[in-house]
């Protein structure tokens, strides 16, 4: 398997690991687009959230649950954070292994409108 994120699990890629449990891997974007911004994935390889299947609905809520403890350590949590999955081409999803960028640090605007 050629995924980035699974070498970073692996240790193959260094990151700069924020948060760290047997299920979820955290870490710092390369390319920060706010103050703070840590990408949250699963240990276990899902391509993206399509993909997810039945067994992995708790593993989507360890992520959720890590998501908030992160933001509590960077003093993020009562500012207020962003959580944004995308999934797909369409969405921007550039590395296939579901993950969440945690954003926060400054007031991040109004959400994405649809036109």
């Amino acid at each position: 398997m050629d995924c980035l994120f699974c070498k970073i699990i692996d240790g193959q890629i260094p990151s700069k690991k924020v948060y760290e449990d047997d299920e979820v891997l955290a870490f710092h974007d390369i390319s920060p687009a706010a103050p703070v911004h840590i990408l949250v994935i699963p240990k276990k390889h899902i391509a993206s959230m399509k993909d997810a299947s039945g067994e992995d609905w708790a593993l989507i809520g360890s992520i959720h649950k890590a998501a908030q403890h992160i933001a509590r350590e960077q003093g993020i949590e009562e500012s207020g954070y962003r959580l944004i999955n995308n999934c797909g081409p369409d969405s921007g999803q550039l590395v296939y292994h579901i993950h969440y960028h945690l954003l926060g640090g400054k007031n991040l605007g109004p959400l994405v409108a649809l036109h």
